[in-house]
């Protein structure tokens, strides 16, 4: 189980890293939430349908995708501890080279929950203005 759980981890970092929802969602659980450590604005929890849409919309924020380098991959039971650095270049041209560390807990094949720890500082700098224009302009096709 654990081989198996290590594997739907990275899978699905990767879909995430490469702004691919559709493999992200699936393997993720109905009441799969993440919850962002920190004290930003993007601290906090996520649930499925806000998850999956990050995701969509990174394609527009990110289009780059994270382009996650792997640097370990610990597994035991049921947690998948995954740390890892992005590559990406946002929309605007600016560089987003973050490190990470993602805490997963896994049920029956899926994952139920996501621990993210991250440099909230960096992201609110490079992508928090980002994020505040894609609301202003609203949702687009």
């Amino acid at each position: 189980m654990t081989e198996q759980n290590k594997e739907i981890a990275l899978t699905f970092l990767k879909a995430m890293g490469s702004n691919d929802s559709a493999t992200a969602a699936a393997c993720l659980a109905p009441d799969a939430f993440t919850l962002a450590k920190g004290f930003s604005r993007f601290a906090g929890a996520r649930h499925f349908d806000t998850i999956v849409g990050t995701i969509e919309s990174f394609k527009k924020l990110v289009p780059t995708g994270l382009r996650p380098d792997i640097k370990s991959v610990t597994a035991e039971g049921d947690r998948v501890v995954v740390e890892f650095e992005g590559n990406a270049t946002t929309s605007d041209g600016k560089p987003y080279e973050n490190e990470y560390c993602m805490v997963f807990t896994l049920a029956d094949g899926k994952i139920k929950q996501v621990n993210e720890y991250f440099c909230t500082l960096l992201a609110e700098e490079v992508l928090w203005p980002l994020v505040e224009q894609a609301s202003a302009d609203g949702p687009q096709d």
